[in-house]
């Protein structure tokens, strides 16, 4: 399979994408089995309704790694480079939440090959559950 990879022309500063994603008992349980978090507050009900959040709350690396696709497969892209990621958790995400991934490029270093970019998750009522800040950068070509 051939593969475009994205380019320092392809992007500009303002320039948007998203990912909607809604959380399912089953992303947890995938979640769960791949890193062992089996945190009761994300797996036992009873425990979790004697909790001020009244009830399960998914991961928050669960949700934070929908900037992961983001990067990957639309801003930067293909052939992106993760670099660094801040994350600030604001709200719970509950099972059933639909979760918006959002990221605007805010500023793209050429010298440094450096792309920053403003990372946020918003659930279905529009309150940011998680802020942060991306760094990125790009594969300079593939060998042949």
């Amino acid at each position: 399979m051939t593969y475009q990879l994205t380019a320092f022309d392809d992007l500009k500063i303002g320039q948007k994408a998203f990912l909607k994603k809604t959380i399912t008992e089953e992303d947890l349980s995938h979640f769960i089995a791949i890193t062992g978090d089996e945190n009761p507050i994300h797996v036992d009900k009873i425990f979790a309704e004697q909790t001020f959040f009244g009830q399960r709350i998914a991961h928050g690396m669960l949700s934070a790694s929908l900037f992961s696709t983001l990067v990957g497969m639309h801003i930067p892209g293909v052939g992106a480079i993760y670099k660094s990621q801040t994350l600030e958790f604001l709200r719970p995400v509950f099972i059933g939440d639909t979760l918006y991934a959002w990221f605007e490029i805010i500023a793209i270093d050429l010298e440094d090959e450096r792309i920053e970019i403003k990372s946020w998750i918003e659930n279905q009522d529009g309150e940011n559950v998680i802020v942060g800040k991306t760094v990125a950068s790009l594969l300079r070509g593939l060998k042949k």
